[in-house]
């Protein structure tokens, strides 16, 4: 591994396991890592073994947000072009993860906040310890929430749950992300990364099939989600395709 690179992309039978690898920033978010994280994406959607992702941070904790310094340099001059690509290629990074083929899961230790919570809320499931800390974070600091922050909450927390932790500035452990639909799991934080491998591994198991049940499934659960007539016919040419790929096995 490179010394210098911020995003560590391993595989394990099947499994990607990404990992922001900036503890001495608590894996904050600066473009360069987003821009690797981009292309880390690219490389798992190209490998048509890779059936499930992990994503998780070094160090003990997810990801605090955008990088302090990062914020200060387009808070300096924001309308400029190079301060409005900046962002954006940060904002990409999360919607990226967000638009993976495999189905994902967040292995959510020490917290999530702010960007870090976008990239979290990103993946279609979350494993957290019970004692990370879920913030919004972006009012505090004196921020309007960006990357789309609020529409990624609510679908899976609803407008009480984005209220309270958008607007209001209340936060939640992983115990209570679990109690509101924000995470699958609470458990012990040494057993967070182990139990999103092993829901990961099921997956894993037959990867084509999993990067179609990942696409169906985000389509029809939305937001915003689809009607039931239109779920029927969405399903219809996967399902068919997968009694085929069955029956000629």
């Amino acid at each position: 591994m490179n010394a210098t690179q911020e995003i560590v992309l391993e595989r394990h039978d099947g499994v990607a396991v990404l990992t922001l690898n900036a503890p001495q920033r608590r894996n904050s978010l600066t473009e360069p890592m987003a821009v690797e994280l981009l292309d880390a994406c690219v490389e798992i959607d190209a490998d048509p073994t890779i059936g499930a992702v992990v994503l998780r941070g070094a160090g003990g904790y997810f990801c605090s947000g955008g990088d302090r310094a990062t914020l200060a340099s387009v808070g300096a001059s924001p309308a400029r072009d190079a301060s409005f690509h900046l962002l954006g290629r940060i904002y990409d990074s999360f919607r990226r993860v967000g638009a993976l083929q495999p189905p994902s899961i967040a292995a959510v230790e020490g917290g999530a906040v702010g960007a870090g919570l976008n990239l979290a809320m990103a993946t279609d499931l979350r494993i957290v310890a019970a004692d990370a800390r879920l913030i919004s974070g972006f009012m505090p600091i004196g921020l309007h929430p960006g990357g789309g922050h609020a529409t990624l909450v609510a679908r899976a927390g609803g407008r009480e749950v984005t209220s309270a932790l958008v607007l209001f500035g209340e936060s939640l452990t992983g115990h209570e992300c679990v109690d509101r639909a924000l995470a699958w799991e609470a458990l012990p934080k040494d057993q967070v990364f182990g139990r999103a491998l092993e829901l990961a591994a099921r997956a894993a198991a037959d990867p084509a099939l999993s990067r179609r049940v990942a696409r169906s499934a985000r389509l029809q659960a939305g937001p915003p989600a689809i009607g039931w007539d239109a779920a029927l016919e969405l399903e219809r040419a996967s399902q068919m395709w997968s009694m085929q790929r069955k029956h000629d096995a």
